[in-house]
């Protein structure tokens, strides 16, 4: 059970590079159809096509668990949990902390958080699918907003 939690952790941790290419290269790019949405209100409220992308990533979720168990495969099982947790730091995140789309929480007065939204209010001024920065979720964006935040 050890190597299904460090392949959870590494996942986890590992899913932040992977999202920002998808991110950058997929939602920005070819398939900015299912993401546009997302760019052209600010806040959200509903449902969008770009929330498409987490059906993608909670049903590779749900198959790796699912055949991790069936085949007694450490690694699926482990990738599975770890794209699970990244699920719910990028939806804790993105749509409760950056997007408000839950109001349940207050805002946390850390750095830290106060940073994460910094960057995405950042990237969500860019309307358009060419220009645009700030492209991670958990903790990989440019540090002037982890700076400027930590000053503050």
């Amino acid at each position: 059970m050890f190597e299904v939690l460090l392949y959870s952790i590494a996942t986890f941790f590992l899913m932040e590079p992977i999202v920002w290419i998808i991110h950058r290269y997929v939602m920005h790019g070819f398939l900015w159809v299912l993401h546009k949405d997302h760019h052209q209100k600010y806040p959200n409220v509903g449902l969008e096509k770009n929330d498409l992308f987490v059906l993608f990533f909670a049903s590779a979720s749900i198959i790796s668990i699912y055949f991790g168990f069936e085949k007694h495969n450490n690694l699926f099982m482990g990738f599975g949990f770890g794209l699970f947790l990244y699920g719910i730091a990028y939806f804790f995140m993105h749509d409760i902390l950056s997007h408000r789309r839950m109001k349940f929480i207050k805002t946390p007065k850390n750095f830290y958080f106060i940073s994460v939204i910094k960057a995405h209010k950042q990237h969500h001024k860019h309307r358009e699918k060419d220009k645009g920065e700030c492209f991670g979720f958990v903790y990989l964006f440019p540090i002037k907003y982890y700076k400027s935040s930590f000053r503050n």
